[in-house]
């Protein structure tokens, strides 16, 4: 496949490194040897796009890609105005035979993937809640960014947005409450700390995201009546650690396992190999994912209690 990027700030530089070669074209009008409109790029040299640009310029690169028969990977999240507008889109992208992907690349982290297996054969039994924390330290880098400190969502999107999706990905199952417990603004105009919960069937879900966590960090713990399963880290801040205990009773210390990972960030090549899978099987865009997390993202922003 050859590829234009729309927007070459951090997503699309990363993106780039993944495709190498398979990149035809660059477009961005504030970045010097890139193209300035995609109008530019001649249509037969690509067969699809990567968007990574904010929220209000992704409606029109998506037009373009519809129009002019483009598979489109988009940057997380996507946001639009109403379930309406994703029925829309859905509709045009299908009659034209064209996959639109939102990109959530931490589905592809190799012991999110274990932990879903282990939740799908419910080895762990009954659920009791999961803790799920995701920080970085990029506070004055959003507040440098002449785009990023205006979003009223902050952090809830930027990086809420994963948590919300790692929740569909790994339960399969509706998310029937979402509220945020506690908003703040530390050193950003937008958010840049939140505090949320999600209720699911049966059990809570404790989200907490962060851009004042001076070192990058991404942990979850999943209690159960048979024991529980912890993740420290990601990858890509390796070394990454899959903790599983075996609950003693009536009390005392559980057995442990721990299988550990270090090697660089495979996240980003797995998606890539996804998605062209998803277009060789034919497969139809479907929104429905992008829209629920639009919805949770919007009640957790304008409903702190």
């Amino acid at each position: 496949m050859k590829f234009v990027i729309i927007g070459y700030g951090v997503q699309g530089k990363k993106r780039h490194k993944i495709l190498k070669n398979n990149v035809v074209s660059v477009v961005d009008p504030y970045v010097k040897n890139c193209v300035s409109k995609i109008e530019d790029v001649p249509l037969d040299t690509y067969n699809a796009m990567i968007i990574c640009v904010p929220d209000e310029q992704k409606v029109k690169f998506i037009n373009f890609a519809i129009k002019n028969n483009k598979h489109l990977m988009i940057e997380k999240p996507l946001m639009l105005k109403n379930l309406k507008e994703f029925k829309i889109i859905e509709k045009k992208a299908n009659k034209e035979k064209i996959l639109i992907y939102t990109c959530y690349n931490h589905r592809f982290e190799p012991h999110l993937i274990n932990l879903k297996k282990i939740i799908d054969k419910n080895k762990y039994g009954k659920i009791y809640y999961l803790n799920l924390f995701y920080g970085n330290g990029t506070a004055k880098l959003v507040k440098e960014s002449p785009w990023r400190d205006k979003k009223k969502s902050g952090v809830i999107e930027d990086l809420g947005s994963h948590l919300i999706d790692l929740i569909l990905y790994l339960f399969n199952k509706n998310i029937l409450e979402a509220k945020s417990l506690n908003i703040s603004k530390l050193e950003n105009k937008s958010p840049d700390y939140c505090l949320f919960t999600i209720k699911l069937d049966n059990f809570f879900i404790n989200c907490e995201v962060s851009l004042c966590s001076w070192k990058n960090s991404f942990n979850m713990d999943l209690f159960s009546n048979k024991g529980s399963i912890h993740i420290e880290n990601l990858c890509k801040w390796g070394p990454s650690k899959l903790i599983t205990r075996q609950r003693k009773y009536p009390s005392g210390k559980p057995k442990e396992n721990i299988k550990t990972l270090s090697l660089s960030d495979p996240t980003w090549l797995k998606e890539y190999k996804y998605f062209k899978r998803k277009i060789k099987l034919k497969e139809k865009t479907d929104l429905s994912n992008d829209y629920v997390i639009q919805k949770i993202l919007k009640k957790i922003t304008n409903h702190a209690i």
